[in-house]
């Protein structure tokens, strides 16, 4: 996991600038002059602090969820006594193949993942040709909501998930685009201003497992999700209340703009990055385990015991997100000092380093099962090594990869390959949902291995790669 894939974006725009630019609604302009001149906020229009915060309070409540996602249904709703009312789980259970327990968990978790990664596509559709940006969010911070609450209930089970997979498309991209709106085409503070939209959501991400996750672990599952819902409207009166600090917006539908025009020495570089999405997405399954079978793993065999009392399992999530932020801007930081001294690694090759690292922390936790011994619990010591590890590579694979698609990609269709991008994260997340189902019928050791094999896989790919086309995408 890391932190969520949005967090990385703005510490790694320097590595596309032998390129495009890479920004979001980089032409829209405040709808009055006085947003302009605003600096109430941290330098910034005070409509900025109203975003990261409604962003922060969305994180909680949809990373809290999702930190318990897992673990809820392997230790009770899938337990017979529960699974038998949740509404219409026997005809959507068929759909995996009468496959039961921690696998179906895991299934699930995977469809619910990769399904947030398709729904901002309506998201998106609804707020520029139907309801705009602020009324979008709204639906979708209300649907969310109701999604959290309706967790309470074992009969709504999969009306949660998708209330939750449906706010969250409507939620995210279009909350994130009014931060651009807020400046204007040449005020160079919008890239300072999405770092400190960022910084706001990665708050929520670390602190959500630390609340949410104690309260459903230690006091009751409903808790936390009732907990998630409440963070949910707390976020939601934080954006009705800095209404009046947004940009107000046109509802007329868009004329249809001319089809963009690519010229022939444009398609090698379409081809080469279309080819790449499967590759990356490979990539991503080892990082992203960490909210599925790594969990479910941790909370059996992990000593979590502290001073006589087992600590939240959901903990391990903050855990990662603290380091995960942590070397996001360490390795940024690296190859700022590294570069003013010597030539700085492209794109590609950071990515065949980050592989090397996803390798390297998949190895800590084959170390960890290994060493296991017989009727003991695995001390934190390969854990921790393995978050440190594994967010180093993350650091160089995910915000680089989307650097280089970004500096890659034809003008003409530039926002369009950035949107294919994101399918990278669809197919991860099944993937992750698909091969975490192995993890109760395979040897602990060999799971591990399994997933220290795909990020070699990948990596090689990518090194082959950089071979045939390196010379030719960076002229």
């Amino acid at each position: 996991m890391g932190l969520p894939e949005e967090i990385g974006i703005r510490l790694h725009d320097k590595a596309a600038a032998g390129g495009r630019k890479m920004t979001i609604s980089e032409d829209a302009e405040p709808e009055a002059a006085h947003m302009v001149e605003d600096r109430r906020f941290l330098g910034h229009p005070i409509g900025l602090g109203y975003l990261a915060f409604a962003e922060a309070w969305e994180r909680f409540s949809f990373y809290g969820m999702q930190a318990l996602l897992v673990l809820y249904m392997t230790k009770e709703l899938l337990h017979p006594g529960h699974v038998e009312n949740v509404a219409l789980f026997k005809p959507f259970s068929a759909l995996y193949g009468g496959i039961e327990g921690q696998a179906l968990a895991s299934a699930i978790f995977g469809t619910y993942a990769a399904s947030v990664y398709l729904t901002p596509i309506l998201g998106g559709f609804l707020a520029d040709r139907v309801l705009g940006k602020r009324r979008t969010v709204l639906l979708g911070a209300v649907t969310m909501a109701v999604g959290h609450f309706l967790m309470a209930f074992e009969a709504a089970f999969l009306f949660a998930l998708l209330c939750l997979v449906l706010g969250s498309g409507m939620f995210k991209g279009n909350i994130a685009s009014q931060v651009g709106a807020l400046y204007g085409p040449t005020d160079l503070r919008r890239a300072d201003a999405f770092q400190i939209f960022y910084l706001g959501a990665n708050a929520g991400v670390i602190a959500s497992p630390l609340i949410v996750g104690t309260l459903g672990e230690i006091v009751g599952w409903h808790w936390g999700f009732g907990v998630a819902g409440v963070g949910m409207l707390i976020g939601l009166v934080i954006y009705l209340a800095g209404q009046k600090h947004l940009p107000r917006e046109h509802f007329e539908v868009q004329r249809k703009a001319p089809a963009p025009k690519l010229e022939a020495g444009d398609w090698p570089a379409v081809i080469a990055l279309v080819l790449l999405i499967p590759v990356l997405a490979v990539a991503i399954v080892p990082n992203n385990q960490i909210f599925n079978a790594y969990l479910v793993w941790g909370d059996q065999q992990f000593d979590l015991m502290f001073m006589g009392e087992k600590l939240p399992t959901t903990w391990l999530v903050t855990l990662d997100a603290i380091v995960s932020f942590s070397f996001l801007a360490l390795v940024a930081l690296f190859y700022r000092w590294y570069g003013a001294r010597w030539k700085e690694p492209d794109e590609i090759t950071k990515i065949i380093i980050g592989s090397a690292f996803s390798v390297g922390g998949m190895l800590c936790l084959y170390m960890a099962a290994e060493t296991q011994g017989a009727g003991q619990k695995i001390g934190l010591a390969w854990p921790v090594a393995f978050h440190v590890i594994n967010s180093i590579g993350f650091a160089h694979i995910l915000p680089v990869s989307l650097a280089f698609f970004a500096k890659v990609a034809p003008k003409a269709i530039n926002a369009t390959v950035i949107g294919l991008y994101y399918l990278a994260f669809f197919t991860a997340n099944a993937l992750v949902g698909w091969i975490g189902g192995f993890y109760e019928t395979m040897q602990t050791t060999e799971f591990w291995l399994l997933h220290a094999g795909l990020g070699a896989g990948a990596g090689v790919v990518f090194a082959l790669f950089k071979l045939v086309m390196g010379r030719r995408l960076a002229a």
